[in-house]
Order: C-alpha cells, then sequence, then structure tokens
C-alpha cells in the first residue's frame, strides 16, 4: 500500500511541475528550473541526493527544511514545499535568476560599480545578521551561495545544507565546513568552538572579491589557505590574536609576515570599504566586526535604501 500510494504521489508531483532546465549541481543534489503547470509561477526544485543504505530523510536535510521554514527574511531565499517519497527528496524554492558568481563573470562591467557592490554587501550583511539573531550559523557563504534577482537587484542567502543553529555560548563543532578561500582562520588552524565570526570572515573574502573580481585568498590546500592569509594580512602573534597559542602551536610552521596594505590590495575600495574590509577579515574572531554591526558602518551611510 506505501509503494503504491508514494508512486501516485510522484506522478502527481510530476504532472504539476514541468522541468526546464537543470540550473546547478552540488554535493548534496541537483537543482532544477521548473514551471509550475496550474499557476504559471517558476520555481526552483532541489532534488536531494539520497543514499541506498540510508533510512528516511538524512539529518542535513532536515536541518536545512527546518530552517527554510523557520528562517523569514527579505534576504533568504524562501522555501515553499517539500516532498518525500520513496528514494526521493524535492524542496520547492523561490527562483532567482543567477548566483553572484555568475554575475560577477557574466556582467564584469555592472558588477564593479561601487554602488551594486554596496548594495549588495548590505543584503548579504542583513541576510546573516538575520541568522545570527535567531542562532543560525550558515558555515557555507560564498558567491555560488548567494541568489540574485536581476530585474530588482535584490540578493537572497541560498543553500542551507551545512547551516546549524548555536546558542549563547561556544559549542564545539566540525571544523569541516566553509569552502576553502572563504574558510575563517580559526578554522584552518583546527578550532571547534567557533561562532558567528567565521560568517562574517567569508563575507569579508566576498567583499573583496567583488571589488577584485577574483578570489581574495586563493589557497589550494588549508596550510595554503593559511599562508594565502598571512601574507596578506600578517602572521598572528599572541599580542594580535590572544587565543592563537592555545588553538595551535605554529610559529615553527609559518614565517613572521607583516600586514600588507589593505587600500593597495584592493584598488578602487574607497576609505570608508577598506575600514570595513579591515574589521572583517580581522584574524582574532573575538575582535571581528560582527554582521549587526558591520551594517552600522559609514560605509553604508549613502546608500540609497
Amino acid at each position: 500500500m506505501y509503494s503504491f500510494l508514494t508512486s501516485c504521489f510522484i506522478l502527481e508531483w510530476d504532472y504539476q511541475y514541468e522541468r526546464i532546465d537543470k540550473i546547478g549541481e552540488g554535493t548534496y543534489g541537483v537543482v532544477y528550473k521548473v514551471l509550475h503547470r496550474f499557476t504559471g509561477e517558476i520555481f526552483a526544485i532541489k532534488k536531494i541526493r539520497l543514499e541506498s543504505d540510508e533510512t528516511g530523510i538524512p539529518a542535513y536535510a532536515i536541518r536545512e527544511i527546518s530552517l527554510l521554514s523557520t528562517l523569514q527574511h527579505t534576504n533568504i531565499v524562501r522555501l515553499h514545499d517539500t516532498v518525500f517519497a520513496e528514494d526521493r527528496l524535492y524542496l520547492v524554492l523561490e527562483y532567482l535568476d543567477m548566483d553572484l558568481k555568475r554575475h560577477m563573470e557574466t556582467y564584469p562591467a555592472a558588477a564593479q560599480n561601487p554602488l551594486i557592490i554596496k548594495s549588495f554587501l548590505f543584503q548579504i550583511l542583513c541576510g546573516v545578521a538575520y541568522c545570527h539573531r535567531n542562532g543560525v550559523l550558515h558555515r557555507d557563504l560564498k558567491p555560488q551561495n548567494l541568489l540574485i534577482d536581476q530585474c530588482t537587484n535584490t540578493l537572497k542567502l541560498a543553500d542551507f545544507g551545512l547551516a546549524r543553529t548555536f546558542g549563547g555560548t561556544l559549542r564545539t563543532y566540525t571544523q569541516e565546513v566553509v569552502t576553502l578561500w572563504y574558510r575563517a582562520p580559526e578554522l584552518l588552524l583546527g578550532t571547534k568552538d567557533y561562532s558567528t565570526p567565521i560568517d562574517v570572515w567569508s563575507v569579508g573574502c566576498i567583499f573583496a572579491e567583488m571589488v577584485n573580481q577574483r578570489g581574495f585568498f586563493r589557497g589550494e590546500s588549508e596550510i595554503s589557505q593559511l599562508i594565502t592569509i598571512f601574507r596578506k594580512l600578517g602572521t598572528p602573534t599572541e599580542e594580535t590574536w590572544q587565543r592563537i597559542t592555545p588553538v595551535l602551536e605554529f610559529r615553527s610552521m609559518f614565517p613572521i609576515w607583516e600586514p600588507q596594505d589593505l587600500a593597495t590590495l584592493v584598488p578602487g575600495l574607497e576609505a570608508k570599504g577598506v575600514d570595513l574590509l579591515s574589521r572583517m577579515l580581522t584574524l582574532d574572531p573575538s575582535s571581528r566586526i560582527s554582521a549587526q554591526e558591520a551594517l552600522n558602518h559609514p560605509y553604508f551611510r549613502d546608500l540609497d535604501l
């Protein structure tokens, strides 16, 4: 009986939605652009891969569904529906034209417009600050996970597959999170008691990438990523990062590099932007600016909201 009912439901599901195009594929699933046959609305359907030896919905999918059902914000992608039948799990999501990475590649002139950069950064921070106020770490912020509505230039956070709730105190989590180029130094050094500053670091990397139109820290491994960071921002010491020694005895591993001038590393960015970027890319997470504080930075004062 169960098999018959689920098969009928899948047929009804397929009847409601017409697949238009495959728009993405990641670790956990494939995303399609679809048309709702009865309403004419366009959606993105994320098909989650379920392994043959799994029973029920995997934990990462449950977390993503739970969080997207709870988080309701202009700058966070909306979850419209979910369907679980036999070995198939579908998330029906709000559809947006493209992600930030494709936007920078497709429209380089527009992507380098200082006002667009400022607007996109503000919207990213709005979404991240909302997540943090509601006790959620995104843990995978990168241009591919930031979706854009080209008609309105609205930007939304997406892909909450690695997201996690957190409490008022630090907890230990896996450090195997965040795509390498956007991973905070505390994660690269092996700490497991991290919190919201890891998301802010990722946003800082995205900010610099929007200005330069290329990744800011482009390591090929965890160690080369750390070297890239330290070469630009300086090797941390106990004076600049008080908790660095308990994290890892790394002095013999790295030369002592002096910090470079950020204004030189991100040419074209106004002085207030350089100041904000420096606060987001502060090596010591306890001294890193929060997303909410960043929204109040003078860099955004001339933004027409």
